[in-house]
């Protein structure tokens, strides 16, 4: 059974799907009862329920910012292939035009 409320194969064609007329009909019942659903749903009250984006309550979680000694600059350098005026030299990645 297609649902009368939706276009089943105009939908399909829209997203470029190519459905058989045993799909349609299949679709189109289950897009039926999702409707009947959301109908039904429209029927609860829910004027005493809260506006809300968030059904779990989210809150932002906070640590110390604490400072942690990083490597020594000495030793870091020492283990550098070609260290230069203390920075590591690399070999140049950019081709100069000329």
């Amino acid at each position: 059974m297609a649902t009368e409320r939706i276009d089943v194969r105009g939908v399909a064609r829209l997203a470029r799907l190519a459905l058989s007329d045993e799909e349609i009909e299949r679709y189109g019942a289950q897009l039926e009862d999702l409707l009947k659903h959301v109908d039904d749903l429209k029927q609860l009250d829910t004027s005493d329920v809260a506006a809300t984006a968030q059904v779990i309550e989210s809150r932002n979680v906070m640590r110390p910012d604490v400072l942690v000694p990083c490597l020594d600059h000495d030793v870091v350098m020492a283990g550098a292939p070609q260290p230069q005026h203390g920075f590591f030299r690399v070999p140049k990645i950019i081709a100069e035009v000329g």
